[in-house]
């Protein structure tokens, strides 16, 4: 495997260089998918990317994209991509793709879509593969995040696939949640059994040209009505008409009140440290299960799983010689 200098890669794409911060997603990526290998080399190259990106971080404002399909996540984060780019903001792009089922790989639809923005220096666009992740990102998606920021994007944005009852992993990762609707997608009594509205920040109805706009609005605010304000932000609903660029600057203003509202309340802070606190756990959970897949091997685990099925010993007692087989390795 050829040597990588990583502490050069990140200095070239704190500069701006696309060709730098492609490369470093590419390994976090790789670095992800090889932790279920067991490669080690590429698992170390992982760790080692995550520790010279670390000092970097923690700037930019997440925003995350999330609603059912079809109601025009892809045209909204390129035409508000276009308006922060007005704005004089770097931009940062994680547009999370349904897996191609024959290569694995992203089905770049979005890449597509967003190709107006090509040839922009200061927008860096990433299609990653979900590889049937639930939750509507990609594993890679906390690292990829973590290239951006450190890349210096003033916003990055992530779009994620159609979300549904437990589909609302987005949450988890950004500063800012934008839950779009629209009008024809379903009752919203629907859109609350899809457990969706509770995660947003900013609501967006777009194709708000559409007959039942309204009264998607109405339903909203009907809903939002029920809730107690006790944390001092009241979701705002724009209206906007994505294909034609319409709406999109009343999005932007809201995601700057948003932002100023959870950096005077300390939200932000809370929400990172709740982000990093979920990181961490999922990576040591990722640990013991790699230990416990290396004493399938040893002699002691056959004999617990014979005493399992033999009824000589329960599932309870039996998990907790092997949690103590894991803590003792």
């Amino acid at each position: 495997m050829p040597r990588v200098d990583v502490p050069d890669l990140v200095q070239r794409a704190r500069r701006g260089e696309h060709r730098a911060v492609a490369r470093l997603i590419s390994l976090v990526e790789n670095g992800v998918d090889a932790r279920a290998a067991a490669s080690a080399d590429t698992t170390a190259r992982l760790r080692e990317v995550a520790a010279a990106l670390a000092p970097h971080t923690g700037k930019a404002h997440v925003v995350g994209l999330t609603g059912p399909p079809g109601v025009g996540k892809s045209t909204s984060t390129s035409v508000l991509v276009g308006a922060l780019r007005a704005h004089g903001r770097r931009v940062g792009v994680l547009a999370v793709d349904p897996s191609s089922p024959f290569s694995g790989g992203a089905l770049l639809g979005d890449r597509v879509r967003m190709g107006e923005h090509a040839t922009d220096d200061g927008v860096f666009i990433r299609s990653m593969a979900t590889r049937g992740h639930l939750g509507g990102l990609a594993w890679a998606t906390p690292q990829a995040l973590r290239v951006l920021d450190a890349a210096g994007c003033d916003v990055v944005l992530i779009e994620t696939v159609g979300v549904g009852q437990s589909e609302v992993e987005v949450v988890g990762l950004a500063d800012t949640v934008v839950v779009l609707l629209a009008p024809g997608m379903g009752d919203g009594v629907q859109a609350a059994k899809a457990g969706i509205l509770e995660v947003a920040d900013v609501f967006v109805v777009n194709k708000a040209d559409r007959d039942g706009a309204r009264q998607t609005v109405r339903d909203l605010r009907n809903m939002m009505s029920l809730d107690d304000g006790s944390e001092g932000w009241v979701r705002p609903v724009v209206r906007t008409v994505a294909a034609r660029g319409e709406g999109v600057d009343d999005l932007v203003a809201a995601l700057d009140a948003h932002r100023d509202h959870i950096d005077a309340t300390g939200e932000r802070e809370r929400r990172r440290h709740a982000r990093a606190e979920s990181e961490i756990q999922a990576i040591t959970l990722e640990r013991l299960r790699e230990r416990i897949g290396d004493l399938r091997g040893a002699a002691g685990w056959a004999e617990l799983a014979r005493c399992g099925g033999a009824g000589e010993l329960d599932p309870y007692g039996a998990a907790d010689e092997l949690a103590g087989a894991v803590g003792g390795t």
